[in-house]
C-alpha cells in the first residue's frame, strides 16, 4: 500500500478525494475478482468479493456524497495515480478455486491495511478537520474489520474447501 501523497500538506477536499478514491480502486478490484473467478453458487469466494465490492461502493457514495455538498464539482488535485494498493486486496491474491474462507481472509487483509493506512496518515496529518475526517475513516476500518473477522467465525468447515480447478479455471485467471 502506498501513496506519494504528504498527508501533512492535504487540505480537506485533497482527504475527501483520497478517500472516494480509496474506496473506488478496492471496488474495482473486487469486482475484477469476482469477474476473474465467476460465481459457482451462494456463498462462494466470487459472492464474498461481489458483497465487498458493494460495501466499497456505497461507502465511496457516501464520501463523495459528503465532498460534493462541501465543494462542489470543484477539479479533483489528487488522482489515482497518487496511491496504489492503499486497500485494494493484493492483485495476485485470488486462485481458481478459492474457497469462500479464503476470500473472506484477502478481504480480511484488504481491511487491516486500510486501517494501517489510516493510522499512519494521523501521525502526519495537522489540520483538526483532516484529522477528524481520518479518525472517522480508522473507525470504520475498525469496525470493518472486526465484521469480516466475524463473518469468518460464522462460517461454516465446508468454506474452507478449495473447488477442484479445471482447464477453463485456469485459463480464466
Amino acid at each position: 500500500m502506498s501513496t506519494r501523497l504528504d498527508f501533512a500538506t492535504l487540505d480537506l477536499m485533497d482527504a475527501l478525494d483520497l478517500a472516494v478514491l480509496v474506496e473506488g480502486e478496492a471496488y474495482d478490484r473486487y469486482v475484477l475478482f469476482a469477474e476473474q473467478l465467476g460465481h459457482r453458487q451462494i456463498g462462494d469466494a466470487a459472492s464474498v468479493f461481489r458483497q465487498m465490492a458493494d460495501n466499497e461502493r456505497k461507502h465511496g457514495q457516501d464520501l463523495m456524497a459528503q465532498r460534493l455538498q462541501r465543494f462542489g464539482d470543484a477539479p479533483r488535485r489528487v488522482t489515482r495515480d497518487d496511491l496504489f494498493d492503499v486497500e485494494a486486496p493484493e492483485a495476485g491474491a485470488i486462485h481458481a478455486g478459492m474457497s469462500t474462507l479464503r476470500a473472506f481472509e484477502v478481504a480480511l487483509e484488504a481491511e487491516s491495511k486500510a486501517l494501517a493506512f489510516y493510522v499512519g496518515a494521523l501521525e502526519h496529518v495537522h489540520d483538526a478537520e483532516i484529522r477528524a475526517l481520518f479518525a472517522e475513516l480508522r473507525d470504520e476500518e475498525v469496525e470493518h474489520v472486526r465484521q469480516v473477522r466475524a463473518a469468518i467465525a460464522a462460517l461454516p468447515p465446508e468454506a474452507a474447501i478449495e473447488w477442484e480447478q479445471d482447464e477453463d479455471d485456469l485459463a480464466a485467471l
